[in-house]
């Protein structure tokens, strides 16, 4: 395992390394303090050290991480710490690029401290305020006020395929949750926490939606409804267990259509079977499980 070390917190440029080290086996599963102190060591011997001597004390590892965004804004990496006593297989890849920063290092319970302190913070402000109920908003504000302006949204999310977008605003399209959430609204008030009861439902929207919408009744697949209208389902048991099933994976980000679509696949390969509908819902169970235990030997890492 190589690590490549680079250290290039200081104005003087001079005083910049690279340093490529090959970890011996018995590093990987210790603590990664080791590597800062191997490079502190080489680095203090040499040229650079003779002029600009490191204290290890005062140093910590990090990464950079490049935000998740598929924006066409300038993305800047970001650095995140490493902890002292991370073990250094299980933070660091092969050939990892790794940055000697200013600053001491912290340990993982110091970070977790920091961590559960951040979260205790957030739930004392969220117990003294409550959320503004306009689509889109993300502020949070004394019951009693005052009431802060919000930009928001008139329409519900539609959340289709792999884009997300707003109903009112269907022309800013994004890829990513944090590109979603930055969509400026396209409606300005005052926050509220009070639910108008005369505004559009807020449930997020999918491809059925926007066919109902746009008016596309046309050769659209046909759906569970479809099934339990029509003389194929035949009163069968397999409807109602379908129809649920159909609303919890939508309520989980698998759209409706694509449902529609597997049903619909699944009662063409089944063809004629008698009840037609309980051997897509048999078939369809059995699809999932393989794929459900697909994922357990995945996460158990069974080869």
């Amino acid at each position: 395992m190589k690590i490549f070390f680079r250290y290039e917190d200081n104005d003087e440029k001079s005083y910049h390394k690279q340093l490529k080290i090959t970890l011996p086996k018995s590093w990987k599963n210790g603590p990664t303090s080791k590597l800062l102190a191997q490079f502190v060591e080489s680095y203090n011997a040499s040229e650079q050290g003779a002029k600009n001597q490191l204290d290890g004390s005062k140093l910590h590892l990090a990464v950079r991480q490049t935000p998740t965004s598929t924006s066409n804004a300038e993305v800047t990496a970001e650095f995140v710490a490493i902890a002292s006593d991370a073990i250094t297989i299980t933070v660091f890849e092969d050939r990892e690029e790794v940055y000697i920063l200013h600053g001491p290092s912290r340990t993982l319970g110091e970070v977790e401290e920091e961590r559960q302190a951040e979260i205790e913070q957030a739930r004392i402000l969220k117990a003294k305020t409550v959320a503004c109920v306009h689509l889109g908003c993300k502020n949070r504000f004394p019951r009693d006020g005052p009431f802060p302006t919000c930009s928001y949204h008139s329409g519900p999310p539609v959340f289709h395929e792999t884009a997300k977008f707003w109903s009112c605003c269907s022309e800013k399209k994004a890829y990513d949750w944090d590109d979603f959430q930055a969509i400026k609204g396209c409606q300005t008030g005052t926050c509220t926490h009070i639910e108008d009861e005369n505004a559009q439902p807020k449930k997020a929207w999918g491809g059925c939606e926007l066919r109902e919408a746009a008016g596309e009744g046309a050769n659209k697949l046909k759906s569970i409804d479809d099934f339990n209208s029509s003389e194929a389902a035949g009163g069968s048991d397999a409807a109602p267990v379908l129809n649920r099933l159909r609303q919890v994976l939508e309520e989980v980000g698998v759209e409706c259509e694509i449902f529609d679509q597997v049903v619909e696949g699944i009662r063409k390969e089944v063809g004629d079977e008698g009840d037609e509908l309980n051997a897509v819902a048999k078939d369809l169970g059995k699809k999932l499980k393989v794929a459900m235990k697909a994922i357990v030997v995945e996460q158990l890492r069974i080869k």
